[in-house]
């Protein structure tokens, strides 16, 4: 029987806006939309949930707001099977919401206002300490204090923790700090942030990656969009192609990456196979519209998996 992996989330909690339209306005202009949707988010909850689709046991370590959005964020993930014991609301504080905009062509720009996000500090991942350590693999992104996820990979490392950073949204920051991570998994306009390196094809992928490896970075996975992904090791680099798909909505597919990944490194799977694994589960993703809402569950993934092999 396979292992069932056990995956916590150090990071953030949103509630999602999306507005469809054919293009996007110009400044100062007013347009009319398709249609709207609003569902659940944040990058470290669209991971939580994808982790625990595909089968994992998941415990979620964020802050959400005292408004009407926090304890509907808190019922969901249980709702969705997500330990919320170390989700916490913060008093005189929104919770985090991300007003998203998707043209017709699957395109997507987002604003993130953190809100109680920016709450989420080293002293939280101390509080949660015995749960921390109980797990299998700690996943982490940018949408929290940078303090905070340097920290927690520091406790990582020290604990023998496997460590996966999804450093998004792009800022810059000290890599030196993440010499502990199992795992760094930035997307091209990510990595060009980070690295000021151009990333517009699989060469420039690479080179991208040799930079981030040369500054102490154990493993890098680039992902690639509709060129699927590039992991990166010490030991030599392997471009993994995309499956084919017809993309709806390409919101969450990161997010889908990133969370499904976990999940198959954990149940043991090669990491190359993993990462085969989870260019098809982000794939999957951007054929429905929304985040969680598009995520496959694992049976709906296997059979898929099945039929592309």
């Amino acid at each position: 029987m396979t292992k069932r992996p056990r995956i916590a989330v150090v990071g953030s909690a949103n509630v999602d806006m999306i507005t469809f339209a054919d293009q996007f306005p110009r400044a100062g202009e007013t347009i009319f939309g398709n249609k709207f949707d609003l569902g659940f988010g944040g990058k470290g909850a669209n991971q939580a949930v994808a982790a625990r689709l595909c089968g994992a046991e998941v415990f979620m370590v964020a802050r959400v707001g005292d408004d009407l959005f926090g304890p509907a964020t808190i019922a969901n993930f249980s709702k969705l099977g997500i330990d919320p014991s170390h989700v916490r609301q913060v008093t005189g504080v929104s919770s985090g919401v991300a007003p998203i905009f998707v043209e017709s062509s699957g395109q997507n720009r987002i604003i993130v206002v953190k809100g109680a996000n920016d709450a989420l500090k080293p002293a939280d991942v101390d509080e949660a300490a015995e749960l921390l350590k109980s797990v299998d693999c700690i996943v982490l992104q940018f949408e929290v204090p940078l303090e905070t996820v340097y920290y927690t990979i520091q406790f990582a490392h020290k604990n023998g923790i496997r460590c996966i950073l999804n450093p998004a949204p792009a800022q810059q920051i000290d890599l030196a700090a993440l010499t502990g991570l199992d795992y760094f998994v930035p997307n091209e306009s990510e990595a060009e942030t980070i690295s000021g390196m151009p990333v517009r094809n699989v060469d420039d992928a690479k080179k991208c990656a040799s930079h981030f490896l040369a500054k102490g970075i154990r493993r890098v996975i680039l992902t690639l969009g509709s060129n699927g992904s590039l992991l990166a090791t010490r030991d030599g680099m392997e471009h993994l192609p995309a499956y084919s798909m017809k993309c709806v909505d390409s919101t969450g597919a990161g997010d889908a990456f990133i969370g499904s990944f976990a999940t198959f490194l954990g149940e043991q799977f090669p990491e190359q196979e993993a990462a085969r694994r989870a260019n098809l589960y982000a794939g999957l993703s951007t054929t429905g519209v929304g985040t969680q809402k598009s995520f496959y569950d694992r049976d709906r993934f296997d059979r898929e998996w099945a039929s592309r092999q």
